[in-house]
């Protein structure tokens, strides 16, 4: 999964830009809030940034100072790095926001026999969703067309890769192909964005046995 880890510094290095869409910058967040040492490293990514602006030299003339100044006084205050999940949410608090609401709230469909989800945003770019896996039911083996990002809220899954547990996030693309299997203990609840469709793969016979939840 060392791969995966990579990757996964860029994505926190894009959130502390501000440069991620909105659904990824969301559950970069929710991650943040879930794994202090994440949100660690976002901090000390925060600082070399503010350092590196306050050392640069020589400092630029300021072209038209005034009406610049108001601009920046009439913008939005920049976000915070999230703080740790709360205790009387199920949910991280920028997952909650862009949701708009909590788990208990959520109006679950079903997808297959033991998969529920709930959509929570959904453009010809990009389907954000809530996915509710029943303990040890695997999905149906997929590679991708695009990027999908899945923080594993609840509970765990595993793949060829390793496992993913609470606060975890898997990293997607047309590189991979899996068949992730949530784990026995309990549901597997994740929040994904994916990028791009899906396309199913791996033996018929397998394929049938997935979709019907055997």
């Amino acid at each position: 999964m060392l791969q995966n880890l990579e990757r996964l510094d860029f994505l926190i290095a894009h959130y502390v830009s501000g440069s991620l869409p909105e659904p990824s910058h969301v559950l970069v967040g929710s991650h943040l809030e879930m794994q202090a040492s994440a949100a660690k490293l976002a901090g000390l990514m925060e600082g070399i940034v503010g350092e590196a602006l306050h050392n640069m030299t020589p400092p630029r003339a300021l072209s038209d100072r005034e009406r610049r100044l108001a601009e920046i006084f009439a913008s939005a205050a920049p976000a915070a790095l999230p703080t740790r999940i709360s205790e009387q949410s199920e949910f991280p608090a920028s997952l909650r926001a862009y949701a708009g609401s909590d788990l208990a709230d959520i109006r679950w469909k079903t997808k297959l026999p033991g998969l529920r989800h709930h959509v929570i945003e959904r453009s010809k770019d990009v389907e954000a969703s809530l996915l509710w896996v029943r303990p040890g039911r695997a999905l149906p083996q997929h590679g991708h067309q695009g990027l999908e990002l899945t923080l594993v809220l609840d509970g765990e899954f595993r793949d060829h890769r390793g496992n993913f547990g609470k606060g975890d996030v898997s990293i997607a693309d047309e590189m991979l192909d899996h068949r992730p299997i949530a784990g026995k203990c309990g549901p597997c609840l994740c929040f994904s964005v994916l990028f791009a469709p899906i396309a199913l793969s791996g033996s018929t016979l397998r394929l049938f046995g997935d979709l019907v939840g055997l």
